[in-house]
């Protein structure tokens, strides 16, 4: 299942992606039992329904009454989640950490930032190119795991027994305030360069957990303008989903509606700014970036069962 939420009549709606079409649960509610419908309400009490929710839905769905659709080319997707709290692991994919530095990572758990639900936009929505806070703006297409059911040191074994489904976010990021270099000094400041208005584009849905069985087997590409600039999978992650639930949960109560992020791989236009420390390494298929983002770039994030994620720069 797939869920979305929608513009209709300048209010956002919540509803499931069946192919072309939107069905809109509010409009189908009679079948339901006392009680169920109010976790139609939006994304957030839909999770914390668990699997009553989800057969309910499943049941509406079946029924797919006319009145309930609506084309999908005929309305404006949102984000389908706004969560409290995005957790973030950082340098999680090898060939990521070579381009950027030449080295491998270091370390025994990942890295670990945050952004917040001020960070979020949706599908097609604009990220804004701000030249007083960076002029070297950067994406990086991620998988985004939704939290389910709520635990605290959760076990590595039981850690995907609290994901509710998965999504596309692309982490975009302010290069110039993350990256710091002094002589041959480099360090990092995670919190401007990653957390600001527009750094969390989320969409185009959340596709529920039971349709990805295993997340650590989904294809991964980032496109430019029509380039390709990142192509990898899942399984190439350092950190699993599994391991970052777990690590996660030792800092915080893992909620209903919380999102962490992954990582991305390489082809990022850091690669390719040796002020930085860029170090790209070609690949077979991959354009290397030649510049960062600008005014008129169209960044498209793409991940295996979920779809893609397609927004603008302005």
């Amino acid at each position: 299942m797939k869920v979305v939420n929608f513009w209709r009549d300048q209010k956002i709606r919540f509803g499931f992606l069946l192919d072309d079409e939107i069905f809109e649960p509010g409009l189908a509610l009679s079948p339901l039992k006392p009680g169920e419908e109010v976790f139609f309400s939006d994304t957030i009490s839909f999770i914390r329904g668990g699997e009553v929710t989800l057969n309910a839905a499943r049941r509406l769905v079946a029924l797919r009454p006319a009145h309930a659709l609506h084309r999908l080319d005929q309305v404006k997707l949102a984000a389908p989640i706004l969560p409290s709290t995005i957790l973030c692991a950082g340098s999680n994919y090898r060939e990521h950490n070579d381009e950027k530095l030449g080295s491998p990572t270091s370390g025994k758990e990942p890295e670990f930032f945050l952004k917040t639900s001020d960070s979020v936009i949706g599908p097609e929505d604009a990220i804004q190119y701000d030249e007083k806070l960076t002029r070297k703006l950067d994406c990086e297409t991620e998988l985004g795991i939704v939290i389910g059911t709520p635990g605290r040191h959760i076990a590595k074994e039981r850690s995907l027994e609290h994901v509710f489904g998965y999504t596309i976010v692309n982490d975009v990021t302010a290069r110039d305030r993350q990256v710091r270099r002094s002589g041959s000094f480099t360090w990092y400041e995670l919190g401007r360069g990653k957390a600001f208005d527009t750094s969390a584009p989320i969409g185009p849905c959340i596709t529920t957990a039971d349709e990805i069985p295993d997340p650590q087997a989904l294809g991964l590409r980032t496109r430019v303008n029509g380039e390709l600039r990142q192509s990898s999978n899942t399984q190439n992650m350092i950190w699993s989903c599994a391991d970052l639930i777990h690590v996660f949960s030792t800092n915080f109560t893992l909620k209903p509606g919380m999102v962490i992020i992954t990582g991305t791989p390489a082809g990022t236009a850091w690669s390719s700014d040796k002020e930085l420390g860029g170090h790209w390494q070609p690949k077979e298929g991959l354009v290397a970036a030649t510049r960062y983002f600008l005014p008129g770039d169209i960044v498209e994030c793409e991940i295996e069962r979920i779809g893609i994620l397609r927004n603008p720069v302005q």
